[in-house]
This record gives structure tokens, C-alpha cells and sequence, in this order.
């Protein structure tokens, strides 16, 4: 069945927008409201109740909007939140730790996966447990890399960037030598970093994106639209400006945001 209602995505800042990215090349017929609540950017480095309370907050602003579902472009909610505001709402709510943990499954062939995120992600044990429970015999290596997102959002990206190898290599020394062929990158900030992170690892390990896999996954549920071009709305909590600015290395294509801003705190418990 056709349904032209949108579908909604949110992300703590910047970093969902290769989610839409994603949506944008699956699926161009849909509408999209992303939320990027950048005025509370990192969620990572928060406390568990805090990270609910954020996301009860971001939901209830999406299902103000005719929306159809709920893309949670955000690997530290999908690890540690997404459970328990799932169960209060009615709309569908897909994270990125289910899908990206059945391409890593998909994906390795020595039975050896490595999973990087933010510190919240990574001490969850989100993607671990998951894939463990899937595949009781395979063995996973995960560490943080909490300067990841702050070089990413500071456009510092580029492969050939002396910082950026630098952090990459002490960030996945101890994943690479544990021997993965698939790498988990679990935070939707990190596939602007996928060029340097390839050079350090090699071109034997499968970098999976999360925002990749999340939007092939809601491909396969939900009634899509048809017959139509479709639109995106862009919405922040802070700092309209710095957001359109920078959109465009997130979304890979002249964005022409014009986000507008939100009083988040007024949505939600």
C-alpha cells in the first residue's frame, strides 16, 4: 500500500544526517523531518537517564508531524534508550544496532568483529550482546572513540589529515591487531572518517555504516511512497546557522537546509 506520510529521523547533532543521506538514495520518493537536537550535543558522554529523557523529548517533537515511522540516527539512543521509549509509543522505531549488527554477521568470515562508538555506545555492551546472541561463537573487540565526533563536526575528516591518523590509529591499534575483518562503525558521525579509517585497517576489513543499514532496513516494512518527489524538513535545537553550514559534507550533496529551531524542552516527559 502507498502512504505518504513522512518519516521521521533524529540524531543528537549532525551525525544522522548520513542516515538521511542513506534515505535519500533508497528511497528519493519519501518525506523526511530530521531533528538534531545541537544545542544537548553529545549524547555519549551522558547518563542513561539523561540519554531516556532526551529521547522521549526528540520522539515526542517527531510525532507531532504526520509521520509514519521513527528512524533513531543516533548509535548511543538506538544502544541505550531505544528499549524503553520504544515500548511507549505506537509508531514503528528502528535504531541502528539491529541492522548493522546482521550485515556485520552478513559480512565476516573469520568470525572476528570490532565495534566503535561513543563512551555511552560502547559501554552498553549494545552491539556485543547482540551479536553474541546471534552468533554465540564470534568473537568482538569494541573500544570508544570519543574525539571522533568532535573532529567530524570541526570538518577535520580528510585521510591525509596528520591529527586524524593519529587518533585513528590509537583509537583501532588494539582492533587491528585482534585481527577483524569487519569493522562496526557505530556512531553515524564516523563514516565521514571512513576514508582514514580504511587506510589504517586495510582493504581486507568491511566497514559497516550504521545509518546505511538502517535506512535499507526500514525500506523493507514500511508503505512507501510513490510517484512523487520527496522533501526533507530540517530542525535543531541550537545554532541554525552552524547546522546549515555544515550539512552539506553530512548529507554529500548541495543541501540548501534552512533548518529551523525548536524549544525541545517542551516536547516529551
Amino acid at each position: 500500500m502507498m502512504d505518504n506520510r513522512a518519516i521521521g529521523v533524529f540524531d543528537s547533532g549532525l551525525g544522522g544526517l548520513t542516515a538521511v543521506r542513506q534515505l535519500h538514495r533508497v528511497m528519493p520518493n519519501e518525506d523526511i523531518i530530521y531533528f538534531g537536537d545541537t544545542g544537548r550535543v553529545p549524547y555519549g558522554s551522558r547518563g542513561r537517564q539523561t540519554i531516556i529523557n532526551y529521547t522521549r523529548q526528540d520522539t515526542a517533537f517527531l510525532t507531532k508531524h504526520d509521520i509514519k515511522a521513527i528512524v533513531v540516527a543516533c548509535g548511543t539512543v538506538s544502544s541505550v534508550a531505544l528499549d524503553v521509549v520504544k515500548g511507549e509509543n505506537t509508531l514503528p522505531m528502528v535504531g541502528v544496532v539491529k541492522p548493522a549488527c546482521h550485515a556485520a554477521l552478513r559480512c565476516t568470515k573469520n568470525d572476528r568483529v570490532g565495534i566503535i562508538g561513543t563512551r555511552g555506545t560502547i559501554q552498553s555492551g549494545s552491539y556485543e550482546s547482540r551479536l553474541h546472541t546471534q552468533r554465540p561463537g564470534i568473537e568482538t573487540i569494541a573500544r570508544a572513540c570519543p574525539l571522533f565526533v568532535p573532529l567530524v563536526e570541526n570538518g577535520r575528516f580528510s585521510p591525509d589529515d596528520k591529527v586524524v591518523q593519529l587518533i585513528v590509529e590509537e583509537y583501532l591499534s588494539d582492533i587491528k591487531d585482534f585481527g577483524v575483518d569487519t569493522l562496526i562503525l557505530g556512531c553515524t558521525h564516523f563514516p565521514l572518517l571512513r576514508e582514514a579509517i580504511h587506510q589504517f585497517m586495510g582493504d581486507k576489513v568491511t566497514l559497516v555504516d550504521v545509518g546505511a543499514e538502517a535506512a535499507d532496513y526500514v525500506k523493507t516494512f514500511i508503505d512507501r511512497a510513490e510517484d512523487r518527489t520527496g522533501n526533507t524538513e530540517y530542525y535543531v535545537s541550537d545554532d541554525i546557522d552552524s547546522f546549515d553550514e555544515h550539512a552539506e559534507m553530512f548529507l554529500g550533496e548541495p543541501a540548501g537546509v534552512h533548518a529551523q529551531l525548536v524549544d525541545i524542552t517542551a516536547y516529551g516527559k
